[in-house]
C-alpha cells in the first residue's frame, strides 16, 4: 500500500528558525524544502509526514 503524506507550509521567523523546526520535528514532520516567501524578505518552510 503507498504512503499518503500530509504536508505543511509555516512561515519562518529568522530569529527563531531551529525553535520553529524543532517544534514541528516534534510533532512528526520532516522539513522538505525552505523558500524565499511571497514578499520576498521571508522564507517559508514545507513539510511533511505520514497521513493518518
Amino acid at each position: 500500500m503507498a504512503t499518503t503524506w500530509e504536508y505543511a507550509t509555516i512561515p519562518l521567523l529568522i530569529h527563531n528558525t531551529k525553535a520553529i523546526l524543532d517544534q514541528w520535528g516534534a510533532d512528526g514532520w520532516e522539513l522538505v524544502q525552505v523558500v524565499p516567501g511571497p514578499d520576498g524578505t521571508g522564507l517559508v518552510a514545507y513539510l511533511k509526514r505520514p497521513g493518518a
